[in-house]
């Protein structure tokens, strides 16, 4: 098999760098929030609100950036939004108060849905254009980037650097590097519209019109969304509400539920996250050989078996080996989500993507208020059999991913490229001529 094009190669480490500076700018703020709070001088209670208003406007950007990348190709999306979050990381740090750090907070997390989303459209376009799938990988620097900035915050403060100078520093980094690898990102790619999915909406909307898609004036009228994409966004819900579970309950599972030392229940959410980390590294090739479909339905199988130990389990060391097999399983399913949404209509790609990602980041909020509200009737433990029935569910419907060939392309026998004479896989891993 040949190797990629130069440029593509340039497009897929651009994609890359994006990932890990979106975890990176994010991480700088979780590792200041203690600090943060003190400067803001507000309590606990207060800045739990304060975190709805960050995923507010995550939401509000998650939805507003995918039509723009559609629009204006998200190599022009991209790097401005990159720009923006690294220069919106500065206002958290110098808010004095509960009003000014909500704003700041409303502000970066906006910056932040627009950055995700645009990013995940780009790499589908150079998975599109890949000899394989490579969506989960930049995922996995995603949260490459979170432990990055841990160890960078970690040392800035050890050093007594103030808050404001440590996120202003790492917020101009952030501009830098956005500007400096724009220019190897893909350009916007022309007549995507007329594979795949894409080509079926066209056909649909000619059937309707008698106007080949378009409206009396000869413009392309709106096209509707297409039901599977709504199926990908619910699944998405699902999965993402049981990874917010993990984030905010795994280490007071192992505290409450089997009186764990604190010491040792940090070790629950480090399982998670250190298993989602490598089985994001391993999905790519794993999808590659059995398909979107059987790593969702697989994936999703091993998550509820891993939770299913959690809630059960009376010892700690099970509980443990729990989180990891939750967080394996669960590892490679929405990056699946996520470029199917992509690959299903190359024309609308970016709104597409915006409307899984967007469902997805409620599921991530919802799922810690959810257990949270269930706690009240029930023990801890008991409540996660909810994620443990959703994880079930989204294992059985892991056939939306399928459709009439799916988007994942195996090389010729020359080694060529997307676009050329190859073999497509379907979802379920077995290929067409």
């Amino acid at each position: 098999m040949t190797s990629p094009p130069r440029t593509l190669r340039l497009a897929r480490l651009a994609t890359f760098t994006y990932f890990g500076l979106n975890g990176f700018v994010l991480g700088m703020w979780v590792v200041h929030i203690p600090a943060i709070e003190q400067r803001a001088g507000i309590s606990h209670a207060v800045l739990g609100r304060l975190l709805l208003v960050l995923g507010a406007g995550a939401f509000v950007g998650m939805r507003l950036a995918g039509p723009l990348a559609d629009r204006f190709g998200s190599r022009a999306v991209v790097p401005a939004s990159g720009v923006l979050l690294g220069a919106s990381l500065v206002l958290p740090g110098v808010a004095t108060g509960a009003w000014a750090l909500g704003a700041a907070l409303l502000v970066l997390g906006f910056c932040n849905g627009c950055l995700d989303v645009s990013m995940n459209t780009h790499a589908v376009q150079v998975e599109h254009r890949y000899p394989r799938p490579i969506m989960s990988a930049f995922h996995a620097v995603f949260s490459l980037g979170g432990v990055l900035a841990s160890l960078v915050g970690a040392r800035t403060i050890s050093w007594g650097w103030s808050v404001p100078a440590t996120l202003t520093g790492m917020g101009a980094f952030g501009v830098l590097v956005a500007l400096v690898i724009a220019p190897t990102l893909l350009p916007r790619e022309r007549g995507a519209g007329e594979t795949g999915d894409g080509a079926l909406a066209d056909e649909a909307l000619a059937d309707e019109d008698g106007k080949d898609g378009k409206d009396g004036t000869g413009k392309r009228g709106r096209r509707p969304v297409p039901p599977r994409i709504w199926a990908l966004a619910l699944l998405a819900f699902m999965l993402m509400l049981c990874e917010g579970v993990a984030n905010d309950w795994s280490a007071l599972d192992l505290r409450d539920v089997l009186d764990a030392p604190a010491s040792t229940a940090a070790f629950a959410y480090g399982a998670f996250a250190t298993a989602m980390t490598v089985g994001r590294l391993l999905t790519d090739r794993v999808a590659g050989r059995i398909g979107s479909v059987a790593v969702v339905r697989y994936g999703a199988g091993l998550a509820t078996v891993g939770l299913a130990a959690v809630a059960l389990s009376p010892w700690i060391p099970l509980a443990l080996a729990g989180w990891a097999v939750f967080g394996i399983g669960l590892s490679g399913t929405v990056p699946q989500l996520f470029s199917a949404a992509g690959h299903a209509d190359r024309e609308a790609a970016g709104a597409n993507v915006s409307r899984v990602a967007g469902l997805g980041y409620l599921g991530m909020l919802a799922g810690p208020a959810l257990i949270g509200a269930l706690t009240r009737y029930v023990p801890l433990n008991a409540a996660f059999l909810v994620p443990v029935l959703l994880c079930a569910v989204a294992a059985a419907a892991a056939r939306i991913l399928r459709t009439r060939v799916d988007p994942v392309l195996t090389p010729g026998p020359h080694g060529s490229l997307p676009g050329s004479t190859t073999e497509q896989r379907r979802g379920d891993g077995t290929t067409v001529g």
